[in-house]
């Protein structure tokens, strides 16, 4: 099948990159931060109901900005929270969520992630 692929404009292939990084690998790491300090009683972030999404979605957005620029410069020190995958202007975003997802690396920080959030959410459900 011959088909012509229309090419992404570099902001375009930047903000995909961005909103991957910052849904698949960001935000999994705020909201496990937020729930281990509803675990261990910390007021400060998680007394307050809008702080708590503000700091989850402020601190993703952050860390999807700075990730590819550090992760870029200093490859090996940043391999695990670096996916070049997502920033491959030759894929779409569906084929970029695909192929990151039948990587082995990803599949153990996805299970990893679910297993951690769901033990402090019941952690969290059982405090009140």
């Amino acid at each position: 099948m011959n088909t012509i692929s229309d090419s992404k404009r570099p902001s375009q292939n930047r903000l995909e990159g961005f909103v991957l990084t910052a849904l698949f690998q960001g935000l999994p790491i705020y909201a496990t931060a937020v729930l281990l300090l509803k675990v261990s009683g910390t007021n400060a972030i998680v007394g307050a109901g809008g702080i708590t999404v503000f700091f989850a979605v402020a601190a993703s957005l952050l860390y999807a900005m700075l990730t590819p620029w550090v992760g870029s410069k200093f490859p090996n020190a940043f391999r695990n929270g670096y996916e070049p995958l997502f920033f491959d202007a030759s894929l779409s975003f569906s084929e970029k969520i695909a192929r990151w997802r039948v990587q082995p690396k990803a599949s153990l920080q996805l299970v990893t992630t679910l297993l951690t959030m769901s033990v402090l959410a019941v952690g969290a459900a059982s405090i009140g």
